[in-house]
């Protein structure tokens, strides 16, 4: 077979492997959260959910209302879609470990930023003391294919180091809409 044939499969093999990899996670991760509540606790919900919604609403908003504001939610993520480049194509979350005041969490994103993907891996780690909750990101790890750019090498390292998600969606957004402009400007002149 012809070898560019044999490419494609096996780029095809590895996608679907790990598309498969992925779901077994996120299946043993619904598994793992479902054992935190006890048959007694999942009951009691329940019927707290039951007499909530069939007695008066106290508070809570109707249904159109809840329509309203998923129109609006929606229209806002559009915006910033459009304002930022940045579109999450993927977004994975895993509970690593649950106790009374801590919860760590692991999370898998992946998107685009006009025409560079990415992807990241973080652990949130969520610390409650009385009333005080704080949160932080840690473990961040960044895959990018900027090729041997070696300043946004420098930049990922320098943010993986700091944890600073902020940081990275900012220059990310930045940088790409810039580079979106010079590629357009060499192409002109070409």
């Amino acid at each position: 077979m012809d070898n560019s044939i044999c490419q494609a499969y096996e780029d095809e093999i590895q996608s679907l492997e790990e598309e498969v990899k992925l779901l077994t996670e996120m299946y043993e991760d619904c598994q793992q959260e479902s054992t935190f509540f006890s048959d007694k606790e999942v009951l009691m919900s329940i019927k707290s959910f039951q007499r909530e919604f069939q007695g008066e609403p106290k508070g809570h908003e109707f249904p159109s209302d809840l329509k309203a504001e998923l129109e609006s939610l929606e229209t806002d993520l559009s915006f910033l879609m459009k304002f930022t480049g940045i579109q999450f194509t993927s977004h994975s979350k895993k509970t690593v470990e649950k106790t009374r005041n801590r919860t760590v969490q692991k999370h898998r994103l992946s998107g685009n930023c006009h025409s560079f993907s990415f992807q990241l891996e973080f652990q949130l780690l969520e610390m409650k003391n009385k009333e005080i909750v704080s949160v932080a990101t840690t473990n961040l790890s960044i895959i990018m294919a900027f090729g041997e750019d070696s300043d946004v090498s420098k930049f990922v390292s320098s943010t993986e180091e700091q944890g600073s998600l902020l940081t990275f969606f900012r220059s990310l957004s930045s940088y790409t809409e810039w580079y979106e402009h010079r590629r357009c400007t060499f192409l002109h002149f070409k």
